[in-house]
């Protein structure tokens, strides 16, 4: 027995005598028996792993019953061991003479041939085996336990009992499995036939050997060799499934900060996401632009919630398409209120009260056609001011960061847009003495103005812009 060296059949060590019982020693295979791998449903078995696996207990069992031994004679998936590289070798054969009934439940019966069962034989046979094969190899196709234990309603004893009585009813395992294996049905008619009722209608094992040898197509059998070439595909697979996410991800990417930057300016976004803080940063000056819908509280007293929300939308709509074509920043909106500025986050030199001002004119003239969609009669009117000063800005914020800015700078320009009139653009006299400066517009006094909390402002209308002072003129040109 130690001399014997074959690749599918495991290595005898020897007996150990010493012990209370006999215990025979064999080699270690690291991944275990086959009914493990199964059970632990550890390794997904393709067509052409089962076939080398059915190949390999076969190899085993024709030196086996070639040999002096005979045949094996209590053949299961427990005696299929698996070494390291997923090579299969049938265990425990050549013990016959060692067995004894109380080694054996009524689990490990369920791949003796009916037969054997009927004569309570533990010896074994050829023919037993080739149908201790078949069950095993049903075992491999729908990779579940011995006749699908967990999915009977039948116990270990009581399907034993009725191998034993044979006849039509005569139970065998369920060869339903997962169409994505591809198993080739003459293989699941020779293992029909080797569980065949009567010994001698079934296949010896060379007649199983030249079936199973016909079934494979694969110049190459070697079951190493298929899973390299299985990795190799899958990894080329993996590559392609990678790049194709790593282009989602990128798209996903691109919209979040689309999203992002409509939120907070790129400048304060970009350092929130790579986990910088965003200190608070003074700007020395400033443009600062309120504006306001005219008679508003009316206006939304003679309509739904939903017709409110869809009237502030279309209008906002247009104010954002003309703040796209300006170097401004919109702060917030609340309710009807829209608070912009320009040279904060980003410095533009004196440029900021140009952008402002041409801003505000468009805001002015676009207002002057815009109809309300379910009101055809009623108009829509704006406030409008602006002033130019310091502020502080900063992230205020965890769960909703905000930009904010802070100063007197903002609660004046908001008096301007309060103080305004319908279809007007108040602006203060630091706002005017910055157009002034730049040249191209056109201003008119107001006068002396009473202005909560700051007590009496000259201030200054805002009433046209030459062409070349337009801002968006000027990018062209440069």
């Amino acid at each position: 027995m130690r001399l014997i060296d074959h690749s599918n059949l495991n290595k005898f060590i020897g007996i150990s005598l010493d012990a209370p019982q006999i215990l025979s020693v064999w080699r270690f295979c690291a991944r275990g028996s086959l009914a493990d791998v199964i059970a632990k449903a550890s390794l997904q078995m393709d067509g052409f792993f089962i076939y080398s696996l059915m190949k390999d207990i076969v190899n085993g069992l024709t030196w086996i019953h070639e040999s002096f031994h005979g045949c094996h004679g209590m053949l299961t998936s427990k005696c299929c061991l698996l070494n390291d590289r997923w090579q299969l070798k049938i265990t425990d054969f050549g013990l016959s003479g060692f067995r004894t009934h109380d080694q054996f439940t009524k689990t490990d019966r369920l791949w003796t041939a009916p037969e054997l069962l009927r004569n309570d034989d533990l010896l074994g046979s050829r023919e037993g085996d080739v149908y201790s094969l078949g069950i095993i190899s049903a075992e491999l196709i729908t990779r579940s336990s011995v006749f699908g234990l967990e999915n009977r309603k039948e116990d270990p004893e009581e399907i034993v009992y009725k191998l034993k009585k044979g006849g039509l009813q005569s139970p065998r395992p369920n060869l339903d499995h997962d169409e994505s294996l591809e198993i080739n049905p003459a293989l699941l008619h020779l293992v029909r036939d080797c569980w065949t009722e009567r010994p001698s209608e079934r296949p010896d094992i060379k007649q199983v050997s030249s079936q199973l040898r016909s079934m494979n197509t694969n110049r190459n059998d070697n079951l190493m060799d298929h899973v390299f070439n299985v990795l190799e595909s899958y990894a080329s697979t993996l590559e392609d499934e990678v790049a194709e996410k790593m282009k989602e991800l990128v798209e996903e990417k691109k919209k979040s900060d689309v999203l992002l930057y409509r939120m907070l300016p790129k400048q304060v976004a970009d350092k929130l996401k790579i986990g910088q803080t965003v200190e608070p940063e003074t700007f020395d000056l400033v443009t600062l632009f309120f504006s306001d819908v005219v008679s508003f509280t009316t206006l939304a007293g003679k309509c739904t919630p939903l017709q409110v929300v869809n009237l502030l939308n279309g209008l906002y709509t247009i104010f954002d398409g003309i703040i796209e074509q300006h170097d401004v920043y919109k702060v917030e909106t609340i309710g009807d209120g829209y608070f912009v500025a320009s040279g904060v986050p980003r410095r533009n030199g004196n440029e900021h009260t140009r952008n402002i001002a041409s801003m505000s004119l468009c805001f002015v003239k676009s207002i002057a056609g815009y109809k309300v969609p379910h009101l055809p009669g009623e108009k829509i009117n704006i406030r409008v001011g602006f002033h130019c000063g310091s502020v502080v800005a900063g992230v205020v914020g965890l769960t909703m960061p905000r930009y904010c800015l802070f100063g007197d700078a903002v609660n004046t320009a908001s008096r301007m847009e309060s103080n305004s009139k319908p279809g007007q653009i108040h602006i203060s006299q630091e706002a005017n003495e910055m157009l002034m400066r730049l040249g191209g517009f056109t201003t008119e006094p107001r006068g002396e103005v009473i202005v909560k909390g700051k007590g009496v402002m000259n201030t200054y209308w805002l009433k046209e812009m030459a062409e070349s002072a337009d801002p968006r003129n000027m990018e062209r040109k440069d």
